[in-house]
């Protein structure tokens, strides 16, 4: 939200009241606390009819250090709060006092407040080089002409500095220039609006800021001031955490600490899904034919998905079969069971006024009301339909309860849709603010589903796919991005929105091959099928037509059977990635600037991208195959073809529809399996370690992981000259080394030369 009217004035109606000078502070071992007046005191009588606002600092994690600003203290306050898992209280903060300078030191990050100075706190890390600060307008209140109280506050942009991440954004991919309100909304990827807005950004300096409000954050990035970013929110008090780096990855792993790092999902979710589509026609025996023609075509499947209408029209969501289409849902469960496929379902959290649901949770409080205790309905969606209300445990176990008569009949995951068009006008059973639980909702939604995965499922095989999301929501994988329309344009979108949602702490993404809204031109839908089966997750699915292959012709299925044996094949390298995501928050599909901080021409990058840390992976957004990329400093080799490119600098090139720029970095140890049928087979068996321009002194350890994430086996690969020695620790199956034309094969260790 926008309050000044150019550098000098207010808007009209506008009154803010600025953070200017400490006139008390208080500290104790790992807490600074500031009251900072809003006016120069230059005598007794002007702290008189003049607000005061408390500025208290503290570390709720090592690495981060948090400031909540506060006008008046005596506003009641009504959840929900974002769960910090990371804030256990038991960070090494430390605070020191010289003179007029305070600090408070947590991990690598240093807050400095100078009392003789203006107001104004500088974070600084461990080289004492600044990161950021909070200059003369930094901390404030602003009242409106509509009565509103907001509390702003504002962190100084360095010369070139670059802002990322707020969520799954489909805007352009720097966030510098940009107004944003985290506020869920079903918007499409064409236009501002986000199914996931996280209120936490990225810094290209090495630091992150994550806002403690679930409710609605106004970020003006430098857009109202041009060097600073903005945030605000409707309020009487503010809490932020900025978080140290000193890298982008370093950032997201402590983040992600923070917030709740994403779970593991089961190997299998990372083959190829295939769904009804959405408004097509379908019954057995079309889901049949489509399972059939996939493997006729020899194009391995891993998950078949019905989506909305397997339930009953107009009684979404009741989690009935439609007798009609699917007079045997057991029978045909266990059919598709038996041909190694998983099962996925589409739900929401509506219930249709019609479906016999909406009777059972009105008579049983599950539904949200009005204050005058009426139940909120509308009749955007589903004919007046209501809401679920999470907040409460009965709730949430009477929905779950309904998903586990599923689950009974052998499904294994759910496609949890929808969850963003919340309203404000109602009383939730908790008491929660209806302003805070608007974004909040999806959380509740999401982990509800989740949880009911993990106990039915048992750990490790708990997977969503999910659309809506906040803070925190990384903890419940998967979420794809949206609805977007079958065009080349977005394609691009959508890569954009996934690259934003990874530097906002999620780890694993997907989106619709081939777009969602029409029907795709052949040339979209081959070349995004390249770039659907190069994420972390992939899915075929549309809205009024099918997805499958050869609705789109012969070389579509190839281009789709060339892609998905590839992605099998790279799943001890994938899954590897899938582990250090779950690890520690760095995401499977990368940013460049992740991977190459460094380097500047990485940092504005958003059609490419590092697919866990070794592989680049470009895209082609055209019909005829052009495509222009940026490879970093080294000798790259393309994987497909085994030819190399050197960097740093820019390529410009035209590739086929089996074809794409995909390049191994150099120095790059890539495992590969055998078995190019399923994405969740023995790794290890028939393994092969394919080494890419290894420099004359290597010394790297590549880890496969099982199914669970344990390590399975941990390989050593030392280079001295022109020798490559491999060893295995872990595993005793015999395995293959490659490096250009030289190979070698045998079980506890190999050695390798090339003239």
């Amino acid at each position: 939200m926008k309050f000044t009217d150019g550098f000098w004035l207010m808007r009209e109606g506008v009154h803010a009241s600025y953070a200017t000078e400490v006139r008390d502070l208080h500290t104790s071992s790992d807490h600074v606390t500031a009251y900072a007046a809003v006016r120069n005191v230059e005598h007794r009588g002007a702290t008189l009819n003049s607000p005061l606002i408390t500025v208290e600092c503290f570390s709720p994690a090592e690495g981060v250090i948090g400031v909540r600003a506060t006008h008046h203290a005596g506003k009641a306050h009504r959840g929900p709060d974002f769960e910090l898992p990371g804030a256990d209280g038991s960070t090494a903060a430390t605070t020191r006092q010289d003179g007029t300078v305070t600090e408070l030191t947590s991990g690598p990050l240093t807050l400095r407040l100078d009392t003789a100075r203006p107001w104004g706190p500088v974070f600084l890390d461990a080289q004492g080089r600044r990161l950021t600060a909070v200059e003369s307008k930094g901390t404030a209140f602003a009242t409106t002409p509509d009565g509103g109280h907001h509390m702003v506050a504002q962190l100084a942009l360095g010369v070139g500095e670059n802002i990322y991440g707020l969520g799954e954004r489909f805007t352009p991919y720097l966030r510098n220039g940009q107004s944003l309100d985290i506020w869920q909304a079903d918007g499409g990827t064409s236009s501002e609006q986000a199914y996931k807005n996280i209120p936490f950004y990225l810094s290209s300096r090495g630091y992150g800021v994550f806002v403690n409000h679930p409710g609605k954050v106004s970020f003006e990035v430098g857009s109202e001031s041009v060097g600073q970013v903005q945030f605000s929110v409707e309020d009487h008090s503010l809490e932020y955490y900025v978080v140290a780096g000193p890298t982008p990855k370093d950032v997201l792993t402590r983040y992600t600490a923070l917030t709740g790092r994403p779970a593991l999902p089961p190997a299998w979710s990372f083959g190829l899904w295939l769904t009804t589509s959405f408004c097509t026609a379908y019954d057995e025996d079309t889901v049949t034919s489509f399972v059939d023609g996939m493997a006729e075509r020899r194009i391995p499947l891993s998950v078949f998905h019905f989506d909305c209408f397997w339930m009953r029209e107009y009684q979404w969501s009741d989690f009935r079969w439609d007798p009609e289409v699917f007079p045997d849902p057991d029978g045909m469960l266990a059919r598709l069971k038996e041909r190694g496929l998983r099962i996925s379902m589409w739900i929401n959290p509506y219930i249709a006024q019609k479906s016999a649901l909406f009777a059972e949770g009105a008579e049983a409080g599950h539904l949200v009301r009005r204050a005058n205790g009426d139940i909120w309905q509308w009749d955007l969606w589903q004919p007046g339909m209501a809401l679920v209300d999470f907040t409460s445990p009965a709730a949430r176990e009477w929905f779950a309860g309904k998903l586990r008569t599923l689950l009974d009949q052998g499904v294994d995951c759910f496609k949890t849709d929808f969850g963003e068009r919340v309203p404000t006008d109602v009383v939730w059973h908790d008491g929660s603010d209806p302003q805070r639980m608007h974004n909040y909702y999806t959380h509740l939604y999401n982990r509800t589903v989740f949880e009911l995965l993990e106990k039915e499922r048992g750990g490790g095989e708990a997977v969503l796919f999910a659309r809506s999301a906040t803070a925190g929501g990384q903890q419940f994988p998967v979420h794809w991005g949206g609805d977007c329309f079958a065009s080349f344009n977005a394609m691009a979108e959508s890569l954009r929105g996934g690259l934003s949602l990874s530097l906002s702490g999620f780890g694993f993404w997907s989106h619709d091959i081939g777009g969602f809204e029409g029907t795709p031109d052949p040339d979209v839908f081959k070349r995004w099928l390249a770039f659907g089966l190069l994420s972390s997750h992939s899915r075929l699915h549309g809205n009024v037509s099918y997805r499958v292959p050869w609705e789109f012709g012969e070389e579509a299925v190839d281009v789709a059977r060339r892609f998905t044996l590839l992605k099998h094949r790279l799943m001890p390298y994938l899954y590897g990635a899938a582990v250090e995501a779950h690890r520690t928050g760095v995401p499977v599909m990368r940013p460049m600037l992740l991977e190459f901080p460094d380097d500047p021409a990485c940092r504005p990058l958003d059609r490419q991208y590092m697919l866990g840390p070794d592989l680049l992976v470009a895209p082609v957004f055209s019909t005829d195959g052009s495509v222009e990329y940026y490879v970093p400093a080294g000798t790259w080799t393309r994987l497909l073809t085994g030819e190399t490119v050197t960097g740093p600098g820019w390529r410009q090139e035209t590739h086929g529809f089996d074809s794409l720029p995909l390049l191994v970095r150099p120095g790059a140890v890539l495992p590969l399996g055998a078995d190019d049928q399923r994405p969740d087979g023995e790794w290890l068996e028939g393994l092969t370690l394919r080494l890419y321009a290894p420099p004359a002194a290597l010394e790297r350890a590549v880890t496969v992981p099982d199914r669970t994430g344990a390590d399975a086996a941990v390989f050593r690969v030392v280079r001295s000259g022109d020798t490559v020695r491999v060893t295995a620790e872990g595993s005793e199956r015999p395995f293959r080394v490659e490096w250009g034309a030289a190979c070698a094969e045998g079980a506890g260790g190999v050695v390798i030369r090339t003239e």
